[in-house]
């Protein structure tokens, strides 16, 4: 965030405060940006890269990232993020140019390295990926938020601007997700490699806008986040699950347009960076503030350089994709960057850093070949891209310039990734690093296989003969082994449903086992449909929910045959309802509930269904099926294991 001490605005006055530290830190900006005070001999990179904590045994998120970080007090690079099972390292600010890649990809492997012998003391691994595959619900519940003020303050201020409580998810892709959360900690599911570009202040508006064209094509091969609570939606879910998570507007009956701040922008910028945070300042509110001690005219007056802090703080709570970044630099002159924020974490750091390398040499390529991308291709064409790369990735069909029409991989091997080599090679980054993080995307491209079709190739493969549980562990757990042998993702063997020798489901949670995709009835429904619907799927079991959702009642196969048997021997109407054979009052247990609480009581009560309940509301079904499954596969595993 940039600024340590935040918080949330306060008081009508002390908002106007800080909006006119805001206003004063803007103009301190066009002073210096019309002055020349900008550092423009040099061009550095740099990246933030974030990760995900997991438990070893069970390859469920791991809570721990104080514990590891009192390891790491002597190391300014590494940082908390927004939950406990997060953590975030900053790289060493480079020059563009020699061997800046394969330097930065050892930095970032020592840093890991440094990172997991930590870890591993409490029983934690380090995993790079968009999105933690295993990661529950649950997880993203407040009690996982990392307490320290400013991440409190960030959670009260969104929620303050949220009119419904509740902040809906809503992603479709092979599977379909539609759900509801109380907290913005939603945001957390997301992890990133954050990639920085220093340009200069005359240069900033063709490069901001050339990354904002690049964007679709170099998140199409860098996708690698597919999977949200155990459902298949688009390949990168981060860029739907961060701006649902965060967005504080609502539903109207009118066409009134409202801007979501997570987003990639509305149009090309035209004249400065200044572009961009006047629009931030003028479209969203404040969400969060800080005491500013210094007054930034006044020190451009005097002739120092000011951090406009006030300035940082807000920019740091609108989330454009493509972000615009002020700093100062060591040698005391003030730099702009452009901070790309599309790239996932993982799946390796060689993946990474040559998704980092396409980024930046591309910008340089195109920067080189083109004066201006907006006599190319229009701003809605560049949107509708990204967009597209967001669900599809590599299955995408691009816009492109000259209104043309490209898949993904031609634009790649047959633009971007040539084009990405000019500008490297115009750079003077070392020709070893070239072809070999270059040909790591080119391969990736023509085999079609970024970190998301692994993931989802490997969640289908497996669901054929293991539970959803384990299948995202098993994933999980073969990332991790790849992950250690630095091999790209494109090299990756599938895992093997007999591979996860470790897998422990004993302490799971009933929300995480039970069925959410299953048949109910009405109590008015004809007894005569529902017998023949159990029929027909072979069903024991079938809920019986009212209007809303609540659960009224549960049909079982005995008490259906005996509702036959008497029909047969008495002549009984055919047209009698569930509602005069349901069992009114069934055992039923609740999400939070343990497999082994489930067990005990379908073993004690000697049942082989039992309802999954919230609120009164039905959320779930567990039968006898889905205890075998698991205990089918541990018998499995015992077998499998060596002798003594």
């Amino acid at each position: 965030m940039g600024v340590a001490n935040v918080r949330l605005p306060g008081s009508d006055e002390q908002r106007r405060v800080f909006v006119r530290a805001i206003l004063n830190d803007l103009q301190a900006l066009e002073h210096m940006i019309d002055n020349d005070w900008f550092e423009t001999d040099v061009m550095r990179i740099g990246a933030e890269q974030e990760m995900c904590l997991v438990d070893r045994d069970t390859f469920k998120a791991a809570p721990v990232n104080l514990k590891v970080l009192e390891g790491l007090s002597e190391y300014p690079w590494a940082d908390t993020e927004l939950a406990k099972f997060n953590l975030e390292t900053n790289m060493t600010p480079r020059v563009f140019t020699g061997s800046a890649f394969s330097d930065m990809q050892k930095e970032v492997d020592q840093h890991l390295a440094t990172i997991e012998k930590l870890a591993n003391k409490e029983n934690a691994a380090v995993l790079l990926t968009g999105i933690l595959p295993t990661l529950r619900k649950f997880d993203l519940e407040e009690s996982n938020l990392t307490p320290m003020p400013r991440y409190k303050a960030l959670m009260k201020a969104i929620n303050s601007h949220k009119l419904d409580p509740s902040y809906a998810i809503r992603l479709k892709g092979i599977d379909e997700l539609s759900v509801t959360h109380e907290s913005p900690l939603i945001e957390a599911a997301n992890t990133s490699f954050q990639v920085h570009l220093q340009v200069t202040p005359a240069e900033f508006v063709k490069m901001y806008n050339i990354s904002q064209a690049l964007t679709g094509p170099i998140m199409a091969t860098a996708a690698n986040s597919p999977l949200v609570f155990g459902r298949r939606l688009w390949h990168e879910n981060r860029i739907a699950l961060f701006q649902q998570a965060l967005d504080t507007r609502r539903t109207q009956n009118h066409m009134r347009e409202h801007s979501a701040r997570v987003s990639f922008g509305k149009s090309w910028i035209n004249e400065s960076i200044l572009d961009i945070y006047r629009e931030d300042l003028a479209r969203f509110r404040l969400l969060l503030a800080a005491d500013i001690d210094v007054d930034s005219l006044a020190q451009v007056r005097n002739k120092e350089v000011p951090k406009l802090l006030a300035l940082q703080v807000h920019n740091s709570t609108v989330y454009r994709w493509n972000r615009p970044c002020y700093g100062i630099s060591d040698s005391g002159k003030p730099h702009l960057r452009i901070e790309n924020r599309v790239l996932p974490a993982g799946p390796t750091t060689i993946d990474e850093i040559a998704n980092a390398a396409l980024w930046l040499g591309s910008m340089i390529g195109m920067s080189n070949r083109i004066d201006d991308v907006r006599d190319h291709m229009s701003f809605e064409d560049a949107s509708d891209n990204f967009s597209k790369a967001a669900q599809f990735g590599l299955d995408s069909k691009f816009n492109w310039f000259g209104d043309g029409k490209i898949t993904a991989k031609d634009l790649l091997v047959s633009e971007i990734i040539p084009m990405a080599r000019e500008g490297l090679v115009a750079k003077g980054i070392d020709s070893g690093d070239i072809d070999k993080y270059m040909g790591i995307v080119e391969e990736r491209s023509k085999r079609l296989c970024t970190g998301a079709r692994w993931q989802l190739k490997s969640f289908t493969q497996l669901r054929e003969h293991v539970t959803r549980d384990e299948a995202l562990s098993n994933i999980t757990s073969s990332m991790l082994n790849n992950q250690k042998l630095k091999i790209p993702v494109h090299e990756w063997p599938f895992p093997d449903p007999d591979s996860l020798v470790t897998y422990s489901p004993s302490k799971l949670k009933v929300e995480e086992f039970m069925d959410t995709d299953f048949v109910t009835c009405g109590p008015d429904d004809l007894i005569d449909l529902i017998s023949e619907m159990m029929d027909w799927r072979q069903l024991r079991y079938v809920p019986v929910e009212d209007k809303e959702g609540k659960l009224s009642g549960l049909i079982t196969a005995p008490l259906l045959l005996r509702y036959h048997v008497r029909k047969n021997h008495l002549d009984e109407s055919t047209k009698a309802s569930i509602r005069e054979i349901m069992l009114t009052d069934p055992i039923t247990i609740g999400p939070s509930a343990s497999i082994v609480e489930a067990m005990e009581i379908m073993r004690t009560r000697k049942i082989g269904g039992l309802p999954v309940v919230k609120d009164g509301e039905l959320i779930g079904m567990i039968t006898v099926l889905n205890l075998l499954q698991v205990t089918g596969r541990l018998i499995k595993q015992l077998e499998n294991q060596p002798k003594q």
